[in-house]
Formats: structure tokens, C-alpha cells, sequence
């Protein structure tokens, strides 16, 4: 992989009675959580996304079912499947992306590191 996929395992623990994942700054999270929210109920052959951003940082975890993300720096293009809850995608800034073939239980949790601005979106016109 080039460095556009920057995958990071999620510490997990666990014993008879399940797991526990954890996201902590300085370990997973390479940054200060300013804002989290979770894309859910996507329709079958709905993609999302089709944007960058000119300063965000984001942890993107599938902590249920699985989704695609193509990634994009304008000179490569690559494509990764998230389908486990310990492992998460950097998305750093400038990097276009995409996310197809959500599954229908597909829960994708985004921690980013900043609030919502309009402002900061690069989208096709």
C-alpha cells in the first residue's frame, strides 16, 4: 500500500464476556477529538462521500458490517475495505474519498479533528 491508506489498530481487550476497543490520544488517535459522528442505514448501492478537505484530520472506524473507501491524492488512486472494529482509517488532509458497498448493518464511526465547516469541503462542481 502507498502511504494514501494509512491504516492504525485499535487496541482491543477482552475476555469471556467481549471486547473492548479503544481509540486514545497519543495511541490510535493521532489527534484531538473535536467532533465524532456515525454513518448507519445506508441503502443498498448508495455511495457516499466524493469530497476532500483542505485541513481535516479524521479516524474512521467501522465498528459494524464493512464499507469501501477509494482514496485519491490526484496522482494515485487506491481502494481499502473496513470490516473490523479494531482497525481504523486515516484520512488526513487533501485526499479525496469515496465509500461504496456499504453493508446493510454497516455502522461507520468518523472521529475528526475539527467541528463542521462547509468552508473546508473540496467538491466537484
Amino acid at each position: 500500500m502507498s502511504g494514501l491508506i494509512r491504516l492504525v489498530d485499535i487496541p482491543t481487550h477482552g475476555d469471556q464476556r467481549g471486547s473492548l476497543s479503544v481509540a486514545e490520544l497519543g495511541g490510535a488517535l493521532p489527534f484531538v477529538v473535536r467532533r465524532a459522528y456515525w454513518l448507519h442505514g445506508t441503502q443498498p448501492g448508495v455511495s457516499r462521500g466524493f469530497h476532500s478537505h483542505k485541513k481535516l484530520n479524521q479516524l474512521c472506524v467501522c465498528v459494524k458490517g464493512s464499507v469501501r473507501f477509494v482514496l485519491s491524492d490526484g496522482k494515485s488512486r487506491e481502494s481499502v475495505t473496513l470490516d473490523r472494529p479494531d482497525r481504523g482509517l486515516l484520512i488526513g488532509p487533501d485526499t479525496w474519498r469515496e465509500m461504496h458497498d456499504f453493508s446493510p448493518d454497516c455502522v461507520l464511526l468518523v472521529l475528526a479533528d475539527a467541528e463542521y465547516d462547509e468552508g473546508d469541503y473540496r467538491r466537484l462542481q
